[in-house]
């Protein structure tokens, strides 16, 4: 998977000061909606923000968009909670099987500086331990398609990896595949590497773990989603260590980091429907030509990616989307 996401492993000095006021505008598809958070993050993403709360981390995650290495001038009406609560979904799921940075989603328990916020907080914040981040994006593939699709269409392989002939676009992968990538600066692309060459990166030891947990995360969640009828087609994955144990951290198992492909739907040898951001994706290959700024998204579009999102996370997590202010 090549979507981006931004590491939680920050490591900075001091705490949150109150010290400016940022509003924010978003596009609802009903009107123009405001948006409050008056404190700088020490840290800031394509789509998240990120505070330094001494011993933890409070991620922040907006309704920003990016596509093409642009973040978009158009916000996704609960694209953030949506991400958020999705994490926190799969983290509470594999707890047992992988342990992971979240401490809680309630703002109550948050560090008194984000008592005024809690209303703009509520789903789609979470307080996190900090990790020392390994430099590695851990992506796998079960299913042929993106950047893997072309290179197997070059020589037959994915990342180093040999795959059987015949292969064609959305082919499962008879066994997935860890196929890791590194880990580049913001407005960089990620890199594509071998095995052998994250174990140069991180050791032997640390890559055999980020393998193994990768591997064993995908496979328990794609026997999950098969009964809620998804097809997880690849997905990334970060890792960290905390207190010397290897970590699940930063978002995991979203529409986001992963594709997921509504079953029905499938059909080998064709570009699949996905829930995700695609639709925007599309719509820009059809009308931006890549040069410049990005163009304001059309209410359709802002609001047909919205219900996706929402429809994503009905599908998986077995109950209807409602904003955490309104339950």
């Amino acid at each position: 998977m090549v979507k981006g996401g931004f590491s939680c492993a920050v490591v900075v000095s001091h705490r949150p000061v109150i010290i400016y006021n940022v509003l924010r505008t978003f596009h609802t598809g009903k009107g123009w909606q405001m948006s409050r958070m008056e404190a700088r993050p020490h840290s800031k993403g394509k789509v998240r923000d990120i505070y330094d709360c001494g011993d933890s981390l409070l991620l922040v995650a907006s309704d920003r968009v990016s596509a093409y290495d642009f973040i978009l001038p158009d916000e996704i009406p609960y694209k953030g909670e949506i991400l958020t609560r999705i994490s926190a979904f799969w983290f509470q799921k594999f707890a047992d099987l992988m342990p992971n940075h979240m401490i809680t989603m309630d703002p109550a328990e948050y560090p008194d500086e984000f008592a005024p916020y809690a209303d703009y907080l509520a789903g789609r914040s979470m307080l996190v331990r900090k990790a020392q981040t390994v430099p590695i994006e851990a992506i796998v593939r079960g299913y042929l398609t993106g950047s893997g699709k072309k290179t197997y269409d070059q020589d037959g392989t994915v990342c180093g990896i040999k795959l059987p002939e015949g292969l064609v676009e959305a082919s499962k992968i008879p066994q997935a595949i860890f196929t890791p990538s590194t880990k580049a600066e913001l407005g960089e692309h990620d890199e594509n590497i071998s095995y052998e060459r994250c174990m140069q990166i991180v050791g032997d030891s640390v890559a055999a773990q980020l393998r193994d947990a990768s591997l064993s995360i995908y496979n328990a969640a794609a026997e999950y989603a098969a009964t809620r009828g998804i097809i997880i087609a690849d997905t990334k994955f970060e890792f960290g260590f905390i207190d010397g144990t290897l970590t699940l951290i930063d978002e995991c198992l979203t529409p986001d980091s992963s594709r997921f492909w509504p079953a029905q739907d499938y059909k080998a040898g064709e570009v699949q429907p996905s829930y995700d951001k695609q639709f925007v994706r599309d719509w820009l290959r059809a009308n931006w030509d890549m040069e410049g700024e990005p163009p304001h998204l059309p209410t359709d579009i802002v609001e047909g990616t919205s219900e996706r999102y929402k429809e994503a996370y009905r599908i998986i997590t077995g109950e209807a989307f409602v904003p955490a202010k309104e339950q």
